[in-house]
C-alpha cells in the first residue's frame, strides 16, 4: 500500500461530463491505498480462506427482477463482445452480452479459466460491489470513497485532466490501458492489450500508484448521487470545504432495511480498457460513473484503503 498524505484538495471538472461538476473542495485525513487493483491471485487467496461465493456464481432470483427473462436466471455475468461493425453509441446492449458461467475464475465464459488465459496478475473482474466489500473486510481494509479515489488518482496534480498532465498521450506515449481505435468494433490495441493488462504494465502516477486510470473501473463505497445539470457557465463551485466526505444519498427506492433487494447504484472511478476517444472519455481522475450494486462485468474491479485514525 502507498500512503496518501492528508490535506485539502479540489475535485471535479468543468471540461468533460456534467456529472463531474461542480468543482469542490474537500479535506481528507491521510490514508493508505493499494498500489494496484486487487488481482486474480489476491482474490483467489481470499476465496480459499473464506469460501466466498460471488454474486455472478449464484443464479438471480426472478422475484428480485420483475419481467426477467427466465433464461437469464442462471449463474453468469456480462461479457464485452465487440460487434462486427459500427453501431449507435447509445446502445450498450449491442456490445454487452450476458454469458452463463462467466465469473471471476472464467471472466469471458466457462470455456477458459485464469490458467488458460494467464490472468493471475491481471485485476480481478466479474465482481459485484458486495464481493469487493467482502474482500475488503476480510483484508482488514475498506473500499475507498469517491474523494479518496480521485485524490489518489491525481497523484499530487491539481487541476489536470489526466493523472499525468493535460495530454492523453504526451509525446505519443500511451500512459494507461484504454481503447485505441473506433469503439466498440475496432481496437488497434496500440497499447499492447485488447482487454485487461497485468498490474504495473503502465507507468505509476506521482504517488507511485498503478492503474488508477484505465485497465478496470473500480468500485467505491459511495452511493451515486445525480447532480443538477446546468449550463457550463452557470455551474457554481462548491461553497465550502467538506471534511472526509462519505458521498451520496441512497439512489432510487433502495431501502436499507431490505439490503438484499438488488437495487441501488455505487460510484465507479478510474475508467477502463473500454474507454475511448470516441466514447466514454472517462480515463481521468474526475470521471465518475454509476453502476448497479448487483452487476459484474469484464471491466470492473477494485482496490482497498486503510484509513489513519485522527
Amino acid at each position: 500500500m502507498v500512503f496518501i498524505p492528508g490535506g485539502t484538495f479540489t475535485l471535479g471538472s468543468l471540461d468533460f461530463y456534467p456529472e463531474e461538476a461542480p468543482l469542490r473542495r474537500v479535506a481528507l485525513d491521510g490514508f493508505w491505498i493499494d498500489e494496484t487493483p486487487v488481482t486474480n491471485r489476491d482474490f483467489a487467496r481470499f476465496v480459499a480462506a473464506t469460501g466466498h461465493v460471488t454474486v455472478a456464481e449464484v443464479a438471480p432470483d426472478p422475484k428480485d427482477y420483475p419481467g426477467m427473462d427466465p433464461a437469464l436466471a442462471v449463474p453468469g455475468s456480462l461479457v464485452f463482445t465487440p460487434p462486427p461493425g459500427p453501431v449507435p453509441l447509445n446502445r450498450p446492449d449491442l456490445w454487452w452480452r450476458f454469458v452463463p458461467g462467466a465469473d471471476w475464475r472464467h471472466p469471458y465464459g466457462p470455456d477458459a479459466d485464469l490458467d488458460v488465459l494467464d490472468l493471475w496478475d491481471h485485476p480481478v473482474v466479474q465482481v459485484a460491489w458486495a464481493d469487493a466489500a467482502a474482500y475488503a473486510k476480510w483484508a482488514g481494509k475498506a473500499l475507498p470513497t469517491e474523494a479518496e479515489h480521485e485524490v489518489a488518482a491525481r497523484g499530487g496534480l491539481e487541476g489536470k485532466a489526466f493523472a499525468w498532465g493535460d495530454e492523453l498521450a504526451p509525446d505519443g506515449r500511451i500512459m494507461a490501458n484504454s481503447w485505441q481505435g473506433s469503439f466498440p468494433h475496432h481496437n488497434t490495441a496500440a497499447d499492447g492489450w485488447e482487454r485487461t493488462s497485468p498490474v504495473r504494465s503502465f507507468p505509476p502516477n506521482g504517488y507511485g500508484l498503478h492503474d488508477m486510470i484505465g485497465n478496470v473501473w473500480e468500485w467505491t463505497q459511495d452511493w451515486w448521487e445525480d447532480r443538477p445539470r446546468q449550463p457550463r457557465k452557470k455551474r457554481p463551485d462548491a461553497c465550502c470545504t467538506i471534511a472526509n466526505p462519505r458521498g451520496g444519498t441512497l439512489w432510487g427506492s433502495y431501502d436499507p432495511a431490505q439490503p438484499d433487494v438488488k437495487i441501488g447504484r455505487k460510484v465507479l472511478k478510474g475508467g477502463s480498457h473500454l474507454c475511448a476517444v470516441n466514447h466514454c472519455q472517462r480515463y481521468r481522475p474526475a470521471a465518475r460513473h454509476p453502476e448497479m450494486i448487483d452487476t459484474s462485468t469484464t471491466h470492473i474491479g477494485f482496490r482497498c484503503v486503510k484509513r489513519v485514525k485522527p
